[in-house]
């Protein structure tokens, strides 16, 4: 499972920079790192104006602050939460 980018086929470019061992993020984009075992995830900055992602880094700055040792945003909620809430922006 993954989440969708509009005018793409299912999931295939995210997986593909999801899964990439590179650092370069490309323009329009940021990188994140999610769940206990810090999955690397690139997602659209249009994600952060989701009042519903707005709400999830409220929760996680509420309970971990500002520290985030990864050197990127780190969300520390699991893996199939950040999914299904950014799944949530491409559905029709």
């Amino acid at each position: 499972m993954g989440f969708r980018l509009p005018g793409t086929r299912r999931a295939s470019f995210a997986t593909k920079v999801a899964s990439s061992k590179s650092c370069e993020v490309p323009k329009g984009y940021l990188a994140v790192y999610v769940g206990e075992k810090m999955k690397r995830f690139v997602i659209p900055i249009s994600y952060l104006n989701q009042s519903s992602f707005q709400e999830l880094l409220s929760q996680v700055e509420e309970e971990y602050g500002y520290d985030h040792p990864m050197g990127a945003l780190t969300i520390p909620c699991r893996e199939d939460v950040f999914l299904n809430v950014t799944s949530s922006f491409n559905r029709c």
